[in-house]
């Protein structure tokens, strides 16, 4: 072979091929000549390259039983297929033959023929996908065939694909937004790249210093925007919603006019289709939303439009940021163009530097590269398990079962959680389990097949819970756990953070996937071997510390809360927690190679020191309460409070509510009157100084209309404000911000306006000060006038 900047050549009897690294940018399964053809985009050092595989055979699988039937059916109808004897068989231990199909015609007649007859397995599985899958394609990829230069793009004919093993692209992004009025009737499109920052915009020229290309009408506006996107040529469109709002409105509005937006890289048009989610297929070119990706990037935002993530992470503002946007985009379109145009470039740029400062092409490309999922394919957790476990199952002689064929349908128990010792701390050590899902798999062996193969062989089965018995030499998760485990231990090491996130969603979505009804591999013997064992797990270790003659005060999924002594320094907590670690480690090590003859990967870190910490009783309770507690830790040495689930990290409850709380611990911790600190609030709320941060906000659940009998606040001020036509068009989603007003809850527009002082002293902070420890009830200044009773 001769290397030539990465491109290596495969000589042959006649010609030389050509054999490029790329990765997968879309993927199209077509009819080429009454046959099935596979058509794939890629991304390569020479640029765009479309490679053609022919003469694929789609394909599903029968029972070997039902082979008749299959045969005489199809044939009925005059399909045509070839059944092939295959060593693979059911989880039932049933045989199955292969029903292959040259044309996509004859496979979706043989579906049709066949359902609700004999059962179906795999049929599913698109082939574009299957052909990468089977070869264990996640993206990246060397790729040849027969080379012919094509307008601004290679082809490839006759291409085969192989598995590269780290070819990262460098793709180009275009940032794109349109207004639009209610009816999606275009006004504007904005378009954002490294380069270039430009408005299409309907009407007659005006001076602006932004750029500005002026059309006369809406099909002006596609045709040059077809013209800009094939002209800038990106690999990637980003946007904010651009899925399901953006490409759907252009879509719609072209077919309405007769446009054909031909912004495909080989001259197609954009395909949008419908389903469960909505699909946008651009040949050539791939269409990431900014708000599906941050999600499964796991980014938490009190909401996710645009304005608020860009207040949060690049501290800016849309340039139209009033409630009524809508009615505001429509005026300045009618009357002042230009700071239309403004507003809709700033939201590309938005969103650009949103995608740049948070990396999350980078996060996509590492998704892509660890689940072999389309780069644009958000959530897909069941796909991305399927995608990772079908090839090596079919290898083991096995094809996927159906949803629900064992006809199990118990419900697993969640996470452990302890019930918690509430009080006021001065020392608490809290120790995780690194990822205790993840390696509870990879210890007991639980897995898809490994619980048939179990119990095919009970003599030597690993137990699990609920009569699952899991085999200690046949599976392949636990496998697949070992390799992600390595890959996140890489890339930690190289700095590679986005692969790092990527890594650990992927891992810890293995437990939610076998829980997940929606997964064909579900079974509830294999989520409550996990969830029962954690429970075991850490029931055990809580027993262990207090034999130490430490006392767990709180236990939560993976975490333990220990009581350290309150003469202990700083110091001698870290040894403390590092000497607890150590001992845990060890014992499970033991107690796993004597109990059972395994391996344990269970590791338990010591994590934080908490001085102090307070963990409150449930409102109105002396009972302890879960999943809520606040702690003070040492950062930098400087002192950080870290909240878990108290009103100052939910977005249910006021800024007045959270600001409080934050103050009162601070001076708990500190020794401080928190009597005085909560007069001080309750002053500040009752002066008229703090109208603004007496605002609710709260998100409509289900459409306005639903809400019959219990009308909860937010709900009755949205149904009120619509009503008397101050708003409209709120709807399942929506968010209220609202005020308790002494008429009752009020649609927060413009102003806030006779505030119920007394609703938010009673529920906003004398809840949380009920909570603290050794607080008087019964005597709290109201703003220096009166004695409130309690």
């Amino acid at each position: 072979m001769d290397i030539i900047t990465g491109v290596y050549f495969r000589r042959g009897s006649q010609l030389a091929q050509a054999v490029y690294p790329g990765f997968i940018l879309s993927r199209q399964q077509t009819s080429y000549k009454g046959k099935t053809r596979l058509c794939y985009w890629l991304k390569t050092q020479q640029g765009a390259t479309k490679a053609f595989v022919e003469h694929e055979k789609s394909v599903f699988f029968v029972k070997q039983i039902h082979q008749d039937i299959v045969k005489t059916r199809l044939n009925q109808v005059n399909c045509q297929f070839q059944l092939a004897q295959v060593p693979l068989k059911h989880f039932d231990q049933s045989q199955v033959v292969a029903l292959y199909f040259s044309s996509l015609s004859d496979f979706y007649l043989a579906k049709e023929t066949l359902n609700g007859h004999v059962p179906l397995y795999e049929e599913d599985i698109r082939h574009a996908d299957r052909y990468l899958m089977e070869r264990y394609i996640k993206g990246s990829v060397w790729v040849t065939g027969v080379s012919k230069q094509g307008n601004g793009y290679l082809e490839l004919h006759n291409a085969k694909l192989k598995a590269h093993p780290s070819f990262i692209p460098q793709l180009n992004m275009l940032s794109l937004d349109i207004e639009c009025s209610g009816d999606g009737v275009l006004f504007s499109v904005g378009l954002v790249t490294q380069s270039e920052k430009v408005v299409i915009m309907i009407g007659v020229p005006e001076p602006s210093d932004i750029n500005i290309i002026w059309v006369e009408d809406e099909i002006s506006l596609l045709n040059t925007l077809q013209e800009l996107i094939n002209q800038l040529n990106p690999d990637v469109l980003i946007g904010w919603n651009v899925i399901d709002f953006d490409c759907v409105v252009l879509h719609e509005r072209a077919q309405a006019l007769g446009v054909s937006l031909n912004i495909g890289r080989d001259g197609d048009a954009m395909q949008v289709s419908s389903g469960n989610f909505t699909r946008v297929l651009i040949p050539g070119r791939v269409v990431i939303d900014g708000i599906d990706t941050m999600k499964n990037a796991t980014y938490h935002f009190e909401t996710f439009k645009l304005s608020f993530v860009a207040k949060s992470v690049l501290g800016r503002e849309k340039l139209i940021g009033q409630d009524d946007r809508l009615e505001e985009i429509v005026r300045q379109f009618h009357e002042d163009k230009t700071s239309l145009a403004k507003y809709n470039l700033e939201d590309c740029i938005l969103v650009w530097d949103i995608f740049q400062q948070q990396s999350l092409l980078d996060f996509a490309i590492a998704r892509t590269r660890l689940t072999g999922l389309e780069l644009e394919r958000m959530g897909g957790s069941v796909a991305a398990f399927t995608n990772l476990y079908l090839p090596p199952l079919h290898r083991s002689g096995y094809i996927a079962p159906n949803l629900g064929e064992h006809g199990l349908n118990f419900d697993s128990p969640g996470g452990y959680v302890m019930d918690s010792k509430p009080g006021l701390y001065q020392n608490v050590l809290v120790l995780d389990f690194k990822s205790l899902y993840p390696s509870i798999i990879r210890t007991f062996c639980i897995d898809p097949m490994g619980l048939i193969e179990g119990g095919r062989n009970t003599y030597d089965a690993i137990p699990g819970f609920n009569k699952g018995l899991f085999s200690r030499v046949h599976h392949h998760l636990p496998e697949l756990v070992e390799q992600l485990w390595a890959a996140r231990h890489r890339a930690k090491q190289d700095g590679e953070h986005m692969l790092q996130q990527a890594i650990k969603i992927i891992m810890n979505s293995l437990y939610g996937v076998l829980g997940s009804k929606g997964c064909r591999f579900y079974d509830p013997r294999l989520s409550s071997s996990i969830t029962m064992r954690g429970h075991e797990i850490m029931q055990t270790t809580r027993r262990w510390i207090e034999e130490l003659g430490y006392e767990v005060i709180y236990g939560d999924t993976d975490s333990t809360f220990v009581q350290a002594p309150d003469t202990f320094s700083h110091q001698a907590c870290l040894d403390l927690g590092k000497s607890l670690m150590h001992e845990i480690n060890t014992r499970w090590e033991k107690e796993l190679s004597e109990k059972y003859h395994l391996q344990s990967f269970l590791e338990i870190e010591f994590e934080t020191h908490y001085h102090p910490f307070f963990m409150p009783t449930i409102r109105g309770q002396e009972t302890g309460s879960k999943k809520r507690y606040v702690g003070q830790i040492e950062k930098n040495g400087e002192h950080e409070l870290v909240f878990k689930g108290m009103e100052t990290v939910r977005s249910d409850w006021t800024t007045i509510s959270k600001e409080y709380q934050q103050a009162v611990i601070r001076a708990l911790f500190d020794g401080q009157s928190v009597t005085e600190v909560t007069e001080h609030y309750i002053a500040l709320i009752t002066s008229g100084s703090v109208d603004d941060k007496l605002i609710y906000k709260k998100r409509l659940g289900k459409p306005l209309d639903a809400y019959v009998k219990n009308i909860p606040p937010h709900v009755r001020a949205a149904k009120e404000a619509t009503r008397l036509g101050y708003v409209n068009g709120l709807g399942k989603g929506s968010q209220i911000a609202y005020f308790i007003s002494q008429s009752g809850p009020q649609l927060y527009i413009k102003e806030l306006k006779l505030l119920d002082y007394t609703h938010y002293i009673e529920k906003q902070i004398l809840p949380i000060y009920k909570m603290l420890p050794n607080v008087d009830e019964n005597t709290i200044n109201l703003a220096g006038q009166r004695s409130l009773d309690l």
